[in-house]
């Protein structure tokens, strides 16, 4: 009797997890934003920061909302790995700057992300009109965040579509 149980136990253990994977496997597209696409982009993201003397970190990621690269220099605070996370999320979820989302937000033309911001600094980017993932800065005004951002963007695609 122990032992048929101990099979039904395995089974059961082997069809959750099956499933499990494939579910999370599923959904997801592969990445578009290559390691070469987000090198590019952070050096010329963080060549305009440390030109401003900008203390701040810069994420990319994919379009699937992935970490790609990060960067935080000496001297961001602390939040603002978190703030830049919060920007990648709206800029991924809607494929606009996070400023925009805000707007719409505020407006009430939109309805708010969990864990998302409202203040600029994310920043989509385009390929062939085709979301590749997003660049969002965290650290200093947001509008200077969105600078930053702007600069890594347009080194490989455009934020517009």
């Amino acid at each position: 009797m122990s032992s048929r149980i101990h099979k039904y136990a395995m089974a059961i253990l082997f069809l959750l997890s099956s499933t499990t994977t494939f579910a999370q496997g599923a959904a997801e597209e592969p990445s578009r934003m290559t390691y070469d696409l987000a090198t590019t982009a952070m050096v010329a993201a963080e060549a305009f920061a440390r030109e401003k003397g900008w203390n701040v970190t810069i994420l990319i990621t994919d379009q699937n909302n992935n970490p790609v690269m990060l960067r935080r220099l000496d001297g961001a605070g602390a939040r603002t790995f978190s703030f830049a996370t919060a920007k990648a999320l709206v800029v991924n979820a809607t494929g606009l700057t996070s400023g925009v989302y805000g707007a719409e937000v505020t407006a009430g033309t939109r309805v708010a992300i969990e864990g998302g911001v409202t203040f600029a600094g994310g920043v989509p980017v385009f390929q062939n009109g085709e979301l590749i993932g997003a660049i969002a800065t965290s650290g200093v005004q947001a509008a200077q965040d969105e600078e930053v951002s702007n600069a890594g963007a347009a080194t490989i695609g455009s934020t517009t579509r």
